[in-house]
C-alpha cells in the first residue's frame, strides 16, 4: 500500500516491526493536520519530572534544509525529506521556570500540592547531583520523545531515519540555539523512496541477559 493512502493508524507493536531507517525520501508534502497529529505524539513523550526540557525545531524552509544539510555532511535525506525535526536538549530545564509544568499537572489532577512542593525541592538537588551528567540526561530525555516521534510516523504511514553525523555548533547557529543547549539528534520525516528490508535480529542469547552479563535469556 502506497504510504500516502495509509487511512488505518498501525498499532505499536506492528509499527515497531515494520519500522526500517530510511535514507531516501519522496519530496511529497506532509498535510498540515498529519504533522500536527506527528507533533501532539511526539511530546507526548516521558521525560525527568516531567520537564519536558527539550526543544523540538521542525526544519522545512528549502534554504535552512541545505544549510542543515551541509551541517549533517551533506547527508541529501534532509534535502529529500519534507521537513527534519531536530531535537535540542537542555541541561538547565530544572533551573528555569517550571510553573506552567506544576500549573498544568494540578489542572489535570495528576499532580496535588504536596507533589509540587516535593518536586520543588527535589528537581534542584536531582540537577545538582547529576554535576557534569547533566548533557547527558537532557539528551536521554530528548532521545525518548524521538523515538516516539519515528514510531508514531511509521503507524501513520511515514518514514524516518534517525541521523547521527553532524557539526553541532552550525546546527545550534541553523536553528537559533543557545550555547547550553545539546543537539540530540536529527530525524527527517517523509514518505519513503525506497524499499528498505529487514536485517534481522541477533539471538536474544546474545545480549538480552537475566540478573547478570553473560546469564543469557532463553525466551
Amino acid at each position: 500500500m502506497n504510504p500516502t493512502t495509509q487511512i488505518r493508524p498501525l498499532d505499536v507493536p506492528n509499527a515497531i516491526n515494520q519500522r526500517r531507517s530510511i535514507k531516501t525520501f519522496k519530496t511529497d508534502p506532509i498535510a498540515p493536520e498529519l504533522l500536527q497529529q506527528l507533533v501532539e505524539l511526539t511530546v507526548a513523550a516521558p521525560s525527568s519530572f516531567n520537564m519536558q526540557g527539550w526543544q523540538i525545531v521542525l526544519v522545512q524552509d528549502e534554504a535552512q534544509k541545505a544549510e542543515l544539510a551541509a551541517a549533517a555532511w551533506n547527508q541529501q535525506q534532509i534535502i529529500q525529506a519534507p521537513v527534519t525535526f531536530v531535537f535540542a536538549a537542555d541541561p538547565n530545564a530544572g533551573e528555569g521556570d517550571l510553573t506552567p509544568v506544576y500549573e498544568q499537572a494540578i489542572a489535570t489532577g495528576a499532580w496535588n500540592e504536596g507533589t509540587v512542593n516535593y518536586f520543588k525541592s527535589a528537581i534542584p538537588q536531582f540537577q545538582a547531583g547529576l554535576a557534569d551528567k547533566r548533557r547527558e540526561y537532557a539528551i536521554k530525555d530528548a532521545m525518548i520523545a524521538a523515538t516516539h516521534l519515528v514510531l508514531a510516523a511509521e503507524s501513520l504511514g511515514l518514514s524516518t531515519c534517525f541521523m547521527n553525523g553532524w557539526i553541532e555548533e552550525q546546527v545550534k547557529s541553523i536553528i537559533g540555539a543557545d550555547d547550553d543547549l545539546a543537539i540530540a539528534v536529527l530525524v527527517p520525516v517523509g514518505y519513503a523512496a525506497e524499499a528498505r528490508l529487514n536485517p534481522g535480529r541477533l539471538p536474544l542469547s546474545h545480549n538480552v541477559s537475566v540478573g547478570k552479563i553473560g546469564n543469557s535469556y532463553l525466551g
